[in-house]
């Protein structure tokens, strides 16, 4: 005998648990690194794995979310990729060298790759059509706060505790996530029906080559993007070649899942129109946005001198502005045409990420925040109507693909735009403090002021003449470089801006349906 059907906003909360630890957990490590160095006795090279494995890791498993779930059912993968979550994350805890953390890490990675597309695909399929907008609010949220509240977060328990707990505060959450998903969530019997059938077919033509090349193609991609930079991109003769190793496994793997008797990814999805456009738009939006997540925080660190916590906290407003945008976001989208509230949206945040450029080193938290609160806006007004929209003509049956694609194209779309912008800040730092002093020659009246006045007061402090000029010296470089980090941080800011604005025309692209979701929605109600 069937239990009656649960409340879809305890189901909603059910879920919702593993995105948003997932999402928290991919930024998390990042205010821990040099603690954990420490600990494990890593170089800085060789600690940036523990967040390359779990990258990797997380992307091998997303698009095979509708394959997996077909096999042994959405609500049983999602409960085995939380349990997995848990366990990688206690293990994390433990670890005792660089090898263990990594490996556990990549077990985390794995674990949470499937959490975030399940996540949206379940509420896809309880909320009725006309909450769809609503549903996907919640699914915003978690996806966005979760990278926001990583490093404020991780800045508390690094500053507080020992680093081992910001992998074992996972554990408790999971287990009631684990114990709330068991108890509340059902699966449509209908669903489930359809999902045999396939699983079936599945089974007699295990798509084993379209998953290994899926898997290569992945995995070199994501290692392009992770030590690009560290290895000054092409120059290296290994990037060469996994790129052309990633290339080349991507074309061969979309001419497999394009012929195969059953595809481990349906590709096809793609000829529909919301969902191609609405995915494409989502991924340069996410470049976008990670981008901005990783720029932000290191500049206040790097030459405001925060701390980790402080810069997390000064983050928050964004955050704060989006929880109460995204329900209000969510209701008004029922009489607005998408494409107006998503280029509404796009512009906000464009105009919020070119108020960053006018940073200085001695702006005030005031202009930060000010910034942070346009953008907390804008993410509500483009994330709701795009994520809606692009799943709204989709078959139930086939949102786990769906969601699965779309996860993996928001996550490659973060990788890139990290990969670019951390490329360009490096190179921008340097060519403007070159082009900066090219004009502070010692022979300009107010550069040997200034060099008098930090000698005198080197002076003053007891160096010899000799001692003091080199230092005085030293000082003006220093600020120099200083001053070319700024502006290299304030020309990304602006090309962010510009980056939103493009993603304009694919937002115009998109058109509410007429009908939501081809069949009718299976409606989890109290």
């Amino acid at each position: 005998m069937s239990r009656p059907p649960t409340n879809k906003w305890v189901v909603a909360l059910s879920v919702t648990f593993g995105t948003l630890m997932g999402a928290i957990d991919a930024s998390i490590v990042n205010v821990a690194l040099s603690q954990i160095r420490g600990a494990v006795g890593a170089t800085v090279q060789e600690i940036t794995w523990i967040s390359t494995g779990f990258a990797i890791a997380t992307v091998m498993v997303m698009p095979l979310t509708g394959f997996f779930g077909r096999l042994f059912g959405q609500k049983k993968v999602y409960l085995a990729c939380l349990a997995l979550f848990v366990v990688g994350s206690t293990l994390c805890g433990f670890a005792w060298n660089l090898p263990s953390l990594v490996v556990f890490r990549a077990i985390q990675g794995f674990g949470a790759g499937a959490l975030q597309p399940t996540e949206q695909a379940i509420l896809r399929q309880t909320f009725p059509p006309k909450e769809q907008a609503m549903a996907m609010a919640l699914f915003a949220m978690a996806v966005m706060i979760g990278p926001a509240l990583g490093p404020t977060l991780g800045g508390f328990i690094v500053d507080n505790f020992h680093w081992s707990w910001i992998f074992f505060i996972n554990v408790p959450v999971g287990i009631l996530g684990f114990f709330l998903v068991t108890r509340f969530v059902q699966e449509d019997e209908d669903l489930k029906q359809k999902a045999r059938v396939e699983a079936e077919q599945q089974r007699r033509h295990m798509d084993w080559l379209g998953i290994a090349l899926l898997w290569v193609s992945l995995i070199s991609l994501q290692y392009v993007l992770e030590e690009g930079q560290a290895d000054d991109w092409f120059d290296s003769p290994v990037i060469v070649v996994v790129t052309l190793v990633s290339v080349f496994s991507m074309v061969a793997f979309v001419v497999r899942e394009l012929t195969a008797v059953a595809p481990a990814v349906n590709l096809r999805l793609f000829r529909d129109r919301a969902f191609a456009f609405g995915t494409l738009a989502s991924g340069g939006m996410f470049a976008v946005l990670m981008s901005g997540m990783f720029l932000l925080p290191l500049f206040m660190q790097e030459l405001l001198g925060f701390s980790a916590t402080q810069s997390g906290l000064a983050l928050m407003p964004r955050t704060l502005v989006m929880l109460a945008c995204m329900p209000i976001v969510a209701r008004v989208y029922r009489y607005t045409s998408p494409a107006v509230l998503g280029t509404l949206g796009i512009l906000v945040n464009a105009y919020g990420q070119y108020t960053l450029s006018g940073l200085t080193l001695d702006s005030s938290s005031g202009h930060i925040t000010f910034a942070l609160v346009l953008q907390g806006v804008g993410m509500s007004m483009m994330m709701v109507p795009l994520q809606t929209v692009a799943l709204s003509t989709i078959p139930r049956e086939r949102m786990a693909d769906a969601t699965g694609l779309s996860s993996l194209v928001r996550q490659i779309g973060g990788s890139f735009g990290v990969a670019a912008f951390a490329t360009i800040l490096a190179r921008s730092s340097v060519g403007a403090s070159a082009a900066l002093r090219a004009h502070l020659v010692v022979e300009r009246p107010e550069v040997q002021a200034r060099l008098l006045g930090a000698e005198a007061s080197m002076l003053a402090r007891g160096m010899d003449p000799t001692t003091a000029h080199g230092a005085a010296s030293r000082a003006f470089a220093g600020t120099v470089a200083r001053q070319g980090t700024v502006l290299a941080f304030d020309h990304l800011f602006v090309l962010g801006a510009v980056c939103f604005a493009l993603v304009i025309p694919l937002i115009l692209m998109l058109r509410r349906p007429a009908q939501s979701a081809g069949a009718p929605v299976h409606v989890e109600m109290e």
